[in-house]
């Protein structure tokens, strides 16, 4: 197979191997990353802290990426996997969303990683916004209906943009997935009984299957959230409805639902 030069694909295998030079090589400036563990990395000296802390802890946990999908558009390539580790509990598949902005040259200008702690920790953690609110973004087909439905806490609606097959995975993956209509109605039910949930959308990257919106979550229900940063990948069926929602965040819904 050829060798993979994406710099938003290859950033977790890159982190994982310890490959500073080659991450450094995606880069179309100064390196800048957002990482739920790493935090807010900016300038070469935090990106040498930054990759040589990764790298230790990745290496102590049997580390392996599977690749779900990669969507393109906007300018952005968004790369979905899980991150299969081994902890001193059972083995762990945690869902990672990598998104890059792209950049001339095949580099990028910044890369983004989401994913929730929960699997890690067992605790969840606010994670302040990334990116600003943009009025201006589009949504369509399906995937409007979704959000809009979403927004309004309606679950018949958000049950009927699914295919009759489609699923729904939380941020924490694992059991957390809810296949066929009748699983995914019942979980809405559940997550949405005080009420809607507020997203403040920040970019939209469509290849025309998949649509990821990277969003601020900012209500849920009748609460005020502090805005939290996030990720949602819709991945559309041969009907034109949801084959697939995945959602990238470390927002506490527990605490907040029914």
């Amino acid at each position: 197979m050829p060798e993979l030069h994406d710099p938003t694909e290859i950033f977790l295998e890159a982190l994982i191997a310890g490959d500073k030079p080659r991450l450094l090589a995606g880069f179309a400036g100064e390196p800048a990353v957002d990482d739920p563990l790493g935090g807010h990395v900016r300038g070469p000296a935090d990106f040498e802290r930054y990759c040589r802390e990764r790298h230790a802890w990745l290496a102590e946990r049997a580390p392996r990426v599977e690749t779900l999908r990669v969507t393109r558009g906007g300018g952005r390539t968004v790369f979905e996997s899980l991150l299969h580790l081994s902890l001193p509990e059972p083995g762990v598949a945690l869902p990672v969303a990598v998104v890059g902005d792209q950049a001339p040259g095949g580099r990028v200008r910044a890369i983004r990683v989401y994913h929730s702690l929960w699997p890690l920790f067992g605790a969840h953690r606010v994670r302040p916004p990334l990116l600003p609110r943009d009025p201006a973004l589009v949504v369509r087909d399906v995937v409007d209906e979704y959000q809009r439905a979403l927004a309004a806490g309606d679950v018949e609606t958000i049950t009927g943009a699914f295919e009759s097959t489609g699923y729904f995975r939380e941020p924490a993956g694992g059991d957390y997935v809810y296949r066929g209509r009748e699983k995914v109605h019942e979980f809405m039910a559940h997550l949405l009984g005080s009420g809607g949930i507020g997203l403040e959308h920040c970019t939209v990257t469509d290849d025309g299957v998949a649509c990821a919106i990277e969003f601020n979550a900012v209500k849920f229900g009748p609460h005020r959230l502090e805005p939290q940063a996030g990720v949602a990948v819709y991945e559309r069926g041969s009907t034109g409805r949801l084959h697939a929602a995945r959602v990238y965040d470390d927002v506490n819904v527990e605490a907040l639902a029914g």
